[in-house]
């Protein structure tokens, strides 16, 4: 067996999976001070002399109207910092950059680049906005690809969109001796047990790959016949984990069979996700341990009841106030004097969807965000699956 030289190795091209969560991890983690947090999402779009300029004209005059003093003084800085960071090399194939700025007596600055698209979006907040991370992490995970040829294999992990990692087994050519050394049949004998030993060589390496690294989720590709024949070979513990088998020719290229398995993959995430809205909507139906709408939801995972939570990408959430010390909120117009559950009187306000994001992040809750789906609006844009039942909540958003 012939290896490729990144045979085996991490490549450092974007950031994965492992490293995104573990930057999750650390924005919800972050502890908070006077100073705002800047989050700047930029969906790469690059002008004449090779900057990238984000749209963000409108936003940047909102922002400036409602700070003042050294608030405004510490944002502007902040977000000159951002602004370099975008003129500055990128690499060719990043297509989304998250950044997340602060100053003050903690400054704090991350910047992420992936080769998968995110949203155009500024905002600044007590705290980092990281849906449109969870978000990623929902739609692209991570997944291993089989491409089988004739005469050679690839097997590639795929994370965030990215090759991460690369096996090429090749089979070493034979065709040349046989004129040489061989007779015809001694030649095709060969062939056959090489093309046996070859195809052992392709199933251990897949099943070590997928043990080694916990993957969940397998794609075959290649010519169709090949494919078939890997599938029928797989032990049952691997053949679960295949998600599909995407028909290519032996020529497209290795980019192509990424692109074309990369589409298989979110289909597939995005079918697991209306199953969801499947399972709340029962649950709902038969009184089963289930909740739906802003409310409900919100003091579920301020309880710690949700197993699963299911929310609708199109769901905006509500501006609520909080009370960061005992995560109290209520979705009133007039500000409350103090907390009625701690007393604690320095309330803020915040989106209740980030918040939920950030709760079950926090909690390693599973989320299930869905595109499109008219059962989950219709009971609120988001629910969830719960452990216990749930205990009474406060007022309709």
């Amino acid at each position: 067996m012939d290896m490729h030289p990144e045979a085996n190795t991490k490549l450092n091209l974007a950031v994965d999976l492992a490293q995104l969560q573990a930057q999750i991890r650390t924005l919800i983690t972050l502890e908070e001070t006077e100073t705002p947090v800047i989050s700047c999402y930029v969906h790469r779009v690059v002008s004449k002399n090779g900057a990238v300029v984000p749209e963000f004209a409108q936003r940047l005059r909102a922002i400036r109207n409602v700070l003042w003093g050294q608030e405004l003084e510490e944002f502007e800085e902040r977000f000159s910092r951002i602004e370099s960071y975008l003129t500055s090399d990128l690499r060719p194939t990043t297509q989304g950059i998250a950044l997340f700025a602060r100053g003050g007596r903690r400054p704090f600055f991350m910047a992420l680049q992936f080769d998968v698209p995110l949203p155009s979006r500024l905002s600044v907040n007590s705290t980092p906005d990281v849906y449109h991370l969870v978000e990623l992490k929902d739609t692209y995970h991570r997944f291993v690809v089989l491409i089988s040829t004739e005469e050679s294999a690839r097997i590639l992990e795929v994370n965030l969109g990215t090759i991460t990692r690369q096996l090429w087994v090749e089979r070493p050519e034979l065709r040349d001796r046989v004129a040489k050394e061989w007779t015809h049949e001694h030649y095709q004998n060969h062939r056959r047990d090489r093309g046996e030993a070859f195809m052992r060589e392709k199933l251990a390496l897949v099943e070590k790959l997928m043990a080694a690294e916990g993957h969940t989720h397998l794609i075959l590709a290649g010519l169709p016949h090949l494919a078939a024949r890997v599938r029928e070979r797989l032990p049952n513990h691997i053949k679960a984990k295949i998600m599909d088998v995407v028909p290519t020719s032996e020529y497209a290229g290795v980019v192509d069979v990424v692109a074309a398995t990369l589409s298989t993959f979110i289909e597939h995430v995005q079918a697991q996700s209306q199953s969801a809205v499947g399972q709340l909507e029962s649950a709902l139906r038969t009184g089963s341990l289930a909740a739906s709408g802003t409310p409900a939801t919100y003091e579920a995972l301020r309880q710690g009841q949700i197993d699963v939570l299911v929310m609708a990408r199109e769901y905006e959430g509500s501006i609520a106030w909080n009370c960061p010390q005992c995560g109290w909120a209520q979705t009133t117009q007039a500000r409350p004097k103090a907390c009625p559950d701690c007393e604690h009187q320095e309330l803020r306000t915040v989106n209740l969807k980030e918040e939920m994001i950030r709760i079950a992040e926090r909690l390693a809750v599973k989320i299930d965000l869905v595109q499109q789906s008219d059962v989950l609006m219709r009971l609120g844009g988001v629910g969830c699956l719960l452990r216990w039942e749930a205990t009474p909540i406060w007022g309709s958003s």
